[in-house]
């Protein structure tokens, strides 16, 4: 037999979780044939196959997820012909197809060899399932991914309103939790006066023109930090990371050389990210290397905010809900409207007054 292991579908990422099979066991596919859509903490790739023979198994069901370099598919090596090198993967021949897959499991009296499917051991430990107590229904005595479920829904007292996080909500969840474990957090508020704005300007294309012309006086944001190494880069180009709310989580494209852009070329960008995103059509390379990022949540509800930051990257900034204040000028007290900003920055490689400096370009723009 010849096992297909899951390729790196892109920098370097652990894992991917099965969307959709476009084939079963006992089919004959050509080489570079798309055999299954795979989402990553990117994007959704298909991924094609490197051989042109008979499927024997699929390594997993949709929503299990597979770690890179695990067995994917095993074809049939008698119908198997020579890889034509489609997919930077990993093809091994093996007549031991579970040698990888066995457990070691330390019991209170001695070590139990448990042997498991990877799919398996990757949902047991979401779901904290002890695999020593799942009955294995597999080929050999193998512990699958239905064991674990059907563990589940017959364990005593177990939670049916609990659901498994997959696709992007799973990954923003690892994602929340590197930063919580990596980056230093501090969080700084201002508001910036709108009151002389005309009533058709447009917030979201404003507040971008701001940052950049930021980053310009401050650079030290536009930045990204090494936390291992403790490493900083600047850059020059304004990559702006752009938080979008859906349905399936948040995503955030990325516009790349900001400063490059008019207003109207920024709105455009914009658009059409929204656009990208709720149908699903954003490509790996659009949220990939943002140097500071703009969460511009005041579009549903919400004054001020603690936003997360994604590492490398070192700040991000929030808009919040523009809203009318009394105001005193020329000790008199009028009605304007203003803009809560919030700017949470990594302390490990900012300032307190790169931070401010930085913000207080942003107001200083905004004002204009």
């Amino acid at each position: 037999m010849k096992i297909f292991n899951l390729p790196d579908l892109g920098e370097g990422l652990a894992e991917a979780e099965i969307r959709e099979w476009y084939v079963k066991p006992g089919d004959t596919v050509q080489v570079d044939q798309p055999l299954v859509s795979m989402e990553t903490a990117k994007a959704i790739v298909d991924v094609p196959s490197p051989y042109a023979g008979k499927i024997s198994i699929l390594h997993g069901n949709v929503n299990d997820v597979i770690q890179t370099g695990a067995p994917l598919i095993t074809f049939d090596a008698e119908t198997a012909t020579k890889d034509a090198g489609s997919v930077v993967g990993k093809l091994e021949t093996s007549d031991k197809k579970w040698q990888d897959d066995v457990v070691t499991a330390n019991t209170s009296n001695a070590s139990v060899s448990i042997k498991a499917v990877p799919a398996a051991r990757v949902l047991a430990k979401e779901l904290q399932v002890d695999l020593q107590k799942v009955p294995p229904t597999g080929p050999q005595g193998l512990i699958t991914v239905e064991d674990v479920k059907k563990f589940i829904a017959h364990a005593p007292h177990s939670d049916t309103q609990k659901e498994t996080l997959h696709g992007v909500r799973r990954f923003m969840a690892q994602a929340m939790t590197h930063s919580h474990h990596e980056i230093v957090p501090v969080t700084i508020f201002e508001d910036a006066v709108i009151t002389h704005w005309d009533k058709n300007a447009d917030l979201s294309v404003r507040v971008l023109q701001a940052m950049i012309a930021a980053a310009k006086a401050e650079p030290a944001l536009n930045a990204w930090f090494d936390g291992k190494t403790f490493a900083r880069k600047l850059f020059d180009d304004v990559h702006i990371g752009l938080a979008v709310d859906s349905a399936e989580g948040l995503f955030v494209p990325v516009i790349k050389e900001a400063q490059r852009y008019s207003a109207e070329e920024l709105r455009t960008q914009l658009n059409h990210y929204k656009q990208a995103v709720q149908t699903r059509q954003l490509h790996a390379t659009d949220m990939q290397g943002a140097t500071i990022t703009l969460s511009n949540y005041g579009m549903i509800a919400g004054k001020y905010a603690t936003p997360i930051i994604v590492p490398p990257a070192v700040a991000i900034l929030a808009c919040g809900r523009s809203r009318e204040i009394p105001l005193v000028q020329d000790n008199k007290v009028v009605v304007g409207r203003i803009i809560p900003l919030s700017l949470t920055f990594d302390h490990r490689a900012v300032t307190g007054g790169e931070a401010t400096r930085y913000l207080g370009e942003i107001v200083k723009h905004l004002e204009q």
